[in-house]
């Protein structure tokens, strides 16, 4: 079992961070009066997992899928964050899950999932390229 002390934690903050690239181009575009189409949300989607699956399928991390969870559920915390911020200023009111508090749960829940699948996926590449975690000496 992994140590939750030892996991990355700049590449988990990091890594929620990169993913706000979602939030904040559909506040730039809708600022700007630019339509956002769902296609485009879905291609971020898909370029930031991506992104996730490279940084940690690529290395030696020792927990892919729970450093994803992680992730997702920083950028969670993060996009709810950004929301309470930036909805009074652009909007002239409180709006997303701080507004409606039992939203909360569900995009924390729903984060949580993208990083589990991103993370079973970073896990499957680390397998592919033969990064094995290491021995467990309590195992012997």
């Amino acid at each position: 079992m992994t140590d939750i002390r030892s996991l990355n934690r700049p590449l988990i903050l990091g890594l929620g961070a990169l993913a706000l690239v979602r939030p904040l181009t559909r506040i730039v575009g809708s600022q700007l009066g630019i339509e956002h189409h769902s296609a485009v949300t879905i291609s971020i989607t898909v370029l930031i997992t991506v992104v996730w699956i490279a940084a940690v399928g690529l290395s030696r991390n020792t927990a892919p899928v729970l450093t994803l969870v992680l992730a997702g559920l920083a950028y969670g915390v993060l996009s709810i964050a950004l929301s309470g911020v930036l909805s009074p200023i652009l909007d002239g009111s409180l709006r997303g899950p701080l507004a409606n508090p039992v939203a909360i749960i569900p995009v924390l829940a729903t984060n949580a999932v993208w990083g589990l699948v991103a993370g079973g996926l970073a896990l499957a590449l680390q397998r592919a390229r033969g990064v094995r975690p290491p021995a467990n000496p309590e195992s012997r």
